[in-house]
């Protein structure tokens, strides 16, 4: 054979660039691309659909907020000015002393008005509220926030408009169905917040 025919058997770099251009062997699963691999579920969604969820998270965030802002500076909403918290009235007391039914009334009855119970619920109506609205700390603003809102649901029973389900059940619901889609990373600072390195050590916080 001379030096005209003879030929040089390919490498397996060039089979596999003949094969697939681009490197890879065909019919091979594809590496997962780090890109599209990070990406939240809400960015798999059209625009209007994920603006939608962020708005109600937003929604949901001032619920919580304004009804921690009205029971602080009572503001004549549903908390009288007399009433306010900085003006010496328990954001717990009128509620829990008068309205609770049901089975778990007693217990109720029990706390109304106590420094712990307003400390606690203050601070999560604020803490749920600002947690909503900014799109942070959002597996911890959903639990949170579906426990007060079922233990709300618990002071009143049964509910007045329905033997079972009222709002407070819908939004719990609500939460969790916007913190698996991923809401949170749609307006708001979600992604800058899980950018954070102890937010990526502590997944909780996320």
């Amino acid at each position: 054979m001379n030096a005209r025919t003879r030929t040089t058997l390919p490498t397996q770099a060039d089979r596999l660039e003949v094969t697939t251009g681009t490197g890879r062997p065909s019919g091979t699963t594809p590496l997962p691309d780090p890109v599209h691999a990070t990406r939240s579920r809400s960015d798999g969604l059209p625009a209007i659909p994920r603006y939608l969820m962020a708005g109600l998270r937003v929604a949901l965030g001032w619920v919580f907020l304004w009804a921690f802002i009205d029971k602080l500076f009572g503001l004549g909403r549903a908390t009288p000015a007399e009433g306010a918290w900085i003006s010496g009235g328990s954001p717990t007391e009128g509620f829990l002393a008068n309205a609770p039914t049901g089975p778990l009334a007693g217990m109720y009855n029990s706390i109304a008005g106590a420094a712990l119970a307003d400390w606690l619920f203050m601070l999560g109506l604020a803490g749920i509220g600002v947690a909503l609205m900014l799109g942070i700390g959002t597996r911890i603003a959903t639990v949170a926030g579906a426990a007060m809102l079922v233990l709300m649901w618990s002071a009143v029973l049964p509910p007045a408009n329905n033997p079972v389900v009222d709002d407070h059940l819908i939004y719990a619901g609500l939460l969790f169905l916007l913190l698996a889609l991923g809401a949170s990373d749609v307006v708001g600072l979600g992604r800058q917040w899980k950018s954070l390195p102890i937010v990526q050590r502590l997944p909780v916080l996320r």
